[in-house]
């Protein structure tokens, strides 16, 4: 019988499916439903020292939709960082370990470019028994006027300088979670790792303008008749997550080999989540599927994960990490692999056989009285 429960970066987690940063994780109260659903862990709204700079709008979704079914396949966002003073959720996060001590609860933060601003944010949180970081290097919009989010993880050497900060402090596992907003994730994710990380999650929402009502003529979401670009998420992103995760893992795979990774973007069923395991993911996160779908979603996904194990006799999620890895190269390859397979088909094939006088050719001579003769 196959088993769901892993051990990552020493978090012993009863499956791998992990509430991803964002609105599902806003409070203590939702938080603690996640729990109590079954998740294998939840990652907070993301929280920073002031919470007085953090202003929200509304409407801040835009949503794309069939036109048949009116299923949601793209979800766009410019919600902020968490709008709660920080000392509430130091308040929470002590109560919600209290309350579940085995319950995985995993504090996202974000702060400027200051050393003690990240070190005092580390060491509070940790105070509470929270179980883990995760370093919000990836968020698109809202604060890049303060170089905050993406416009610090974009920055390779500011990356892994913080991420030295964060770890010199940390008594924890700590992740930086990567922003997809850039050419190649590789090299802000090899800094992160370099600057003392103990794993990456990737990836946040890519930059996105969601489209323009052909009415109004204005942008979405629109807000006193403006907009501003966000995050774009759901089912649409994630063959665009896929890739970026098999690039991470492969680069953890050669060149940090022990560091784990959290894949996210689009996840909505114990298939999506297979494809990210089989590609290099440690554990996959959940957060618009979340918010379509209610927490409950998580007992869904545990039975397909489980039915795809069962299927392919994989006891644990250690038996298929990665295992589709192998299977990437490049475009030449490719070329030198097909042209090998077609010659090799033509080599092994019977030789057309002779049936008239007709048919005797000058250039296949031999080969057709070899085809027409016993050994």
């Amino acid at each position: 019988m196959p088993t769901l429960a892993t051990t990552v970066n020493g978090l012993k987690l009863p499956n791998p499916f992990i509430i991803g940063s964002g609105p599902p994780g806003t409070n203590a109260n939702v938080i603690g439903k996640a729990l109590d659903e079954g998740w294998g862990g939840v990652i907070a709204k993301t929280v920073s020292l002031d919470s007085s700079k953090v202003i929200n709008v509304a409407p801040r979704y835009a949503r794309l939709k069939t036109e048949k079914s009116a299923e949601i396949f793209g979800w766009q966002n410019i919600e902020l960082i968490s709008d709660r003073p920080f000392k509430v959720w130091i308040d929470e996060f002590k109560a919600l370990k209290d309350k579940y001590p085995t319950g995985i609860v995993i504090a996202s933060i974000m702060e400027e470019y200051n050393k003690d601003a990240w070190v005092e944010i580390v060491e509070r949180c940790q105070a509470t028994g929270i179980d883990a970081f995760e370093l919000n290097f990836s968020c698109p919009h809202g604060l890049p006027e303060r170089k905050m989010g993406a416009a610090m993880g974009e920055n390779p050497e500011i990356l892994q300088e913080v991420c030295g900060w964060v770890k010199s402090a940390a008594r924890k596992p700590v992740w930086a979670k990567m922003t997809p907003n850039v050419t190649h994730m590789e090299d802000p994710g090899r800094a992160a790792l370099r600057g003392g990380v103990t794993g990456l999650s990737a990836i946040n929402t890519i930059r996105s303008v969601m489209g323009v009502n052909l009415e109004t003529l204005r942008p979405e979401p629109t807000v006193e008749g403006f907009t501003t670009p966000g995050g774009y998420s759901s089912k649409a992103v994630r063959p665009i997550a896929l890739r970026m995760v098999m690039e991470l893992a492969q680069m953890i795979r050669k060149e940090f080999p022990g560091r784990s990774l959290s894949g996210l973007g689009g996840i909505e069923s114990g298939n999506d989540a297979a494809q990210f395991i089989l590609l290099g993911a440690d554990t996959v996160q959940v957060c618009t599927g979340v918010m379509k779908f209610g927490y409950e979603c998580v007992k869904a996904m545990c039975d397909e994960l489980l039915a795809f194990m069962s299927k392919h006799k994989f006891g644990t999620l250690a038996d298929f990490k990665g295992k589709s890895l192998d299977y990437f190269t490049t475009h030449a390859d490719l070329v030198k692999r097909q042209a090998e397979r077609k010659a090799a088909q033509k080599a092994a094939a019977p030789a057309k056989v002779v049936k008239s006088d007709t048919e005797w050719s000058g250039s296949e001579f031999v080969k057709q009285s070899d085809a027409l003769s016993r050994s």
